[in-house]
């Protein structure tokens, strides 16, 4: 599985954490945490080294034979059965209280045992019961700075947003500054420009001469709940939403290297910047400099020239071979909204959409699409309303005589079919024969065994109709995590089938994210982008899917609804 170096040294210090509350010995303690630090702190994807050249990891401080084997465990299978070893014998809970600053194992098991509290929600109830001061070893002011953390958590977590739910004010927030005097330039920045599933707060940059016009638009928006700060080049408020946006005026020459450089991301910038010391200069938001001169900062293709690289989408800028390959002139022609030909999966009033069948389809048209699949669930999501065979029969001849009345899109017979506990699939065979598009999507039993669970999806994708696997790990962003299994064998799987794997643009889903699609990419799966649009509004979400495919580095040839008609049914005939 991709991981990053910050996940894996989150795996060290949980095992950390779980020996210390079995009192381990401390030296084993301390190895795991020292771990975790050269791990975090190491500049280069130990994903990708524990993939190309695992003995190689041995040579890191700290780093034998048995953390080098686990970090390529955790890396091949995505969990340490180590770490599920130690979760399974600690008490419940107990870990999720050392998430919180202030608590330690010693605390966390106190709170456990005497109060028999497993969960930071019941920790805040006993908080506020004011039952924890009465703790040997807490106290008022304990009781006090873990409540201040435990707010300030929750506050954290109501912070991030949603990219797509962000978009609305961010979008409409830079529309009025351009449209401030005095203003040449304004971009969104941060990770909202790089494509980030979702974002805390906003970055906007205006190239200006003069602020004062640019901050006194930003200021007097109506979306504005509170002013936090304000001067002559900068300002931060919050909106209504509760969302922080902030918001720096540089001057026209400087913009450039200042939209790189708060474009992020750290690691792209911190690389980039070495390069420079390299050469003997100066990067930094102001500009590209020798000594004292500037050399380059009007645009951020003027800065990347310097170096002798071209312009690097913002998408890639994650210091993941993307500064390696733009220096061997390497760098793909990322995937573009405009190359999407069709949406092959959507929902209509047949089962748990909110627009009928015509509806859908004249709205796909007005979008300039040459296909569109009704893709409505099967009988197993019942509360998605969904269809048997003879429901699919009934569509089919109801598509059959809306197709012949449309001009320049084809609406295509599909179904999202439920992969059962077992594997199977919740439409027989003959049903499934008639149809044009069928993708296999999991809604229940996620947290099966990871093996139970790497069986069960192999056998849905090995299965002769299925075309697509929707959805592949079942998360929703912030309310439900990724199922655990081996994405390896699973990509495997559809490799050898012939299943393309769905990138979803929802927004609660982004599901694949842009490691995984990216591995399944190297592994030779095609890409589906899918808005799994539940309203005519909803097929914008393509937009979303698009933009994180990007992030996988996918081109035109990786995704199958790039293609023309014709050529995607045979593809999916397969």
């Amino acid at each position: 599985m991709a991981m990053t170096n910050e996940e894996i040294a989150q795996r060290f210090l949980e095992i950390a954490d779980l020996l210390e509350i079995e009192d381990a010995n401390p030296f084993r303690v301390r190895a795991y945490r020292n771990a975790a630090r050269v791990v975090g702190e190491h500049p280069e994807r130990l994903d990708q080294v524990a993939r190309s050249d695992p003995e190689s990891l041995k040579e890191l401080p700290g780093i034998g034979d048995d953390l080098a084997a686990k970090i390529v465990e955790l890396v091949r299978t995505g969990r340490l059965e180590m770490l599920h070893e130690l979760e399974k014998r600690t008490p419940p809970g107990v870990a999720e209280l050392m998430r919180l600053p202030g608590i330690g194992p010693s605390k966390a098991r106190a709170l456990h045992d005497a109060l028999g509290i497993t969960s930071l929600a019941a920790l805040r109830r006993a908080l506020e019961l004011g039952h924890v001061r009465e703790l040997p070893g807490f106290g008022e002011r304990t009781e006090a700075r873990l409540l201040a953390a435990l707010v300030a958590r929750e506050a954290e977590g109501e912070r991030r947003a949603l990219r797509a739910v962000a978009a609305v004010p961010a979008e409409a927030i830079a529309d009025a500054l351009r449209a401030a005097p005095g203003v040449e330039a304004c971009d969104i920045a941060g990770s909202f420009r790089r494509g980030r599933d979702t974002v805390g707060d906003l970055d906007i940059l205006v190239a200006a001469g003069d602020g004062e016009a640019a901050i006194e638009t930003f200021c007097s928006l109506p979306d504005v709940r509170s002013v936090l700060a304000r001067g002559g080049t900068k300002a931060t408020v919050r909106l209504a939403t509760g969302l922080q946006v902030d918001l720096r005026v540089v001057p026209p020459d400087s913009y450039g290297a200042a939209l790189l450089y708060f474009t992020g991301s750290k690691a792209h910038n911190i690389a980039l910047r070495r390069q420079a010391q390299r050469r003997g200069l100066l990067l930094n938001e102001y500009g590209l400099h020798r000594e004292k001169k500037r050399i380059a900062g009007r645009t951020e293709e003027e800065v990347y020239r310097a170096f002798g690289l071209p312009w690097i989408p913002p998408e890639l800028r994650e210091n993941a071979g993307e500064l390696e390959a733009a220096a061997k002139h390497a760098l793909p022609r990322l995937l573009e909204l405009a190359d999407i030909r069709g949406d092959l999966q959507a929902h209509s009033t047949d089962s748990d959409g909110r627009d009928d069948l015509a509806a859908m389809a004249a709205a796909a048209e007005a979008l300039g699409y040459e296909y569109l699949a009704m893709t409505d669930h099967s009988p197993a999501v019942r509360v998605a309303g969904g269809m048997d065979a003879a429901g699919f029969r009934a569509q089919a001849r109801r598509i059959d005589r809306l197709n012949a009345k449309l001009r320049k899109l084809r609406v295509l017979k599909g179904a999202e079919v439920d992969i059962r506990a077992d594997g199977s699939l919740d439409l027989d065979d003959a049903t499934l024969a008639r149809l044009d598009v069928v993708i296999a999507t999991f809604h229940s039993r996620f947290t099966l065994p990871p093996r139970e669970q790497t069986r069960r999806l192999v056998r849905a994708v090995s299965h002769p109709r299925v075309n697509i696997f929707g959805h592949p790990t079942g998360r929703l962003i912030g309310r439900r995590p990724p199922s655990a299994y081996d994405f390896g064998a699973v990509v495997k799987a559809c490799a050898e089938h012939g299943v393309a794997m769905e990138i979803d643009g929802q927004p609660e889903r982004m599901d694949l994210d842009d490691q995984l699609a990216r591995l399944a990419l190297q592994a030779g799966v095609k890409l589906v982008i899918s808005s799994d649009a539940h309203s005519t509004v909803e097929l914008g979400f393509m937009r979303w899917g698009v933009s994180q495919a990007r992030r996988a580095w996918a081109v035109k040839k990786d995704v199958l609804n790039t293609l023309p008609l014709e050529r995607l049914l045979r593809a999916l005939a397969r």
